[in-house]
């Protein structure tokens, strides 16, 4: 493929400031299309990507995601407005309605209609940064103000999200999907319901850019860039609030998912295995091993996403993160792939059976959105 695009994003757990804005920049000089920054409980993202607006020139920069309920509307619309100015237009906005045991457990905030709360936000956030009047809700009968900046409606807004209710508002609302964690074989499949949504809620919207990809790593070691992305594999299906794992069971997993569970009774972002049984559901979610075995691994995304964005596990060694982005860039040249199957049919998703997609530091369940 002639112009490959790809991206790069961390998870919420990554807090290493420095080897944040390194990898943005390696990113930036490698042809990254994207560089996406996760926020969580632990770093604000604006600040980091102000950092890394200043030090980068050509790379889009992305809120991968923003809650929906740790911001105002107003305050996010200033946020995006103001990322547009400092980064010359190369800002991506990321909203998603999170999860119950973050948004209860860290914002102190009752998780309630978490999609209509989507809805809500985007709907307002456009509305600002359009240039219009804040739409009162709360207070009608204040006087509705304008952002105090120039508008900024060019600004695009990437919806993240996995349940069956949070997926329409992608759909209808958003210029981008980023999910996190669906199964190679799977995107394709839903990307193109996603895709029939929009078409009949907004037939003359531009089309959907679906941004996913693998937890990626790369060693000289194949198995010690396996165990990297096991490690955060297991995490993700083990402490996330059940919401990666309804999701990922829904997309026919669940066997494999209740193994991985059980083999992780005390889930950590740094300990974690996936059992032989449940090899698929890795084979499914990362890409990993030497340059050349992750390059290969990652050409049956080309299919699956518009932009393919490797996900980086966090604590990563710096040689590891530098050989993975170095591997997944998008000039470096893709070898035969032998040995890597076809993806097989996906199977009918009922738009989610899983949350929004957002993250929690504590194992409690997450009803569906």
């Amino acid at each position: 493929m002639t112009s490959r695009r790809r991206g790069v994003g961390l998870t919420p757990m990554e807090t290493r400031r420095d080897v944040i804005v390194r990898t943005a920049v390696l990113a930036d000089e490698l042809g990254y299309e994207i560089f996406v920054l996760p926020e969580g409980w632990g770093l604000d993202s604006a600040p980091v990507l102000t950092e890394i607006a200043l030090r980068t020139a050509r790379i889009r920069l992305a809120s991968g995601i923003l809650s929906v309920w740790g911001r105002s509307p107003a305050t996010l619309a200033m946020t995006a407005a103001t990322l547009h100015q400092v980064c010359g237009g190369r800002y991506v906005l990321g909203l998603g309605a999170s999860t119950k045991a973050l948004v209860e457990g860290f914002h102190d905030t009752p998780f309630e209609h978490p999609a209509a709360k989507l809805r809500d936000v985007v709907t307002k956030v456009r509305a600002l940064l359009a240039g219009q009047p804040a739409p009162l809700s709360h207070i009608p009968a204040a006087r509705p103000l304008r952002l105090g900046q120039p508008p900024a409606p060019e600004v695009p807004i990437w919806v993240a999200a996995l349940g069956r209710h949070t997926v329409r508002v992608a759909a209808e609302l958003g210029d981008g999907w980023i999910p996190a964690l669906v199964a190679r074989d799977s995107l394709p499949g839903w990307a193109a319901q996603l895709r029939q949504l929009r078409e009949a809620a907004a037939p003359h919207a531009r089309p959907l850019t679906v941004v996913a990809g693998p937890l990626t790593a790369v060693d000289e070691d194949a198995g010690t860039a396996r165990g990297i992305v096991a490690r955060c594999t297991a995490w993700y299906l083990s402490a996330m609030g059940g919401v990666y794992a309804r999701s990922l069971s829904g997309q026919g997993y669940a066997a494999q998912v209740q193994e991985i569970i059980a083999a992780n009774p005390h889930p950590s972002p740094r300990r974690g295995t996936v059992p032989p049984g449940a090899r698929a559901v890795l084979d499914q979610l990362a890409a990993s091993g030497t340059r050349g075995q992750v390059r290969e691994q990652l050409q049956p995304w080309e299919h699956a996403a518009d932009i393919v964005t490797i996900l980086l596990p966090p604590g990563m060694p710096w040689h590891n993160i530098e050989a993975t982005l170095q591997a997944a860039a998008p000039g470096a040249r893709p070898g035969p792939a032998p040995g890597i199957s076809p993806p097989r049919p996906a199977r009918p998703l009922l738009l989610g059976a899983a949350g929004s997609g957002g993250t929690a530091d504590a194992r409690s369940a997450v009803r569906p959105n």
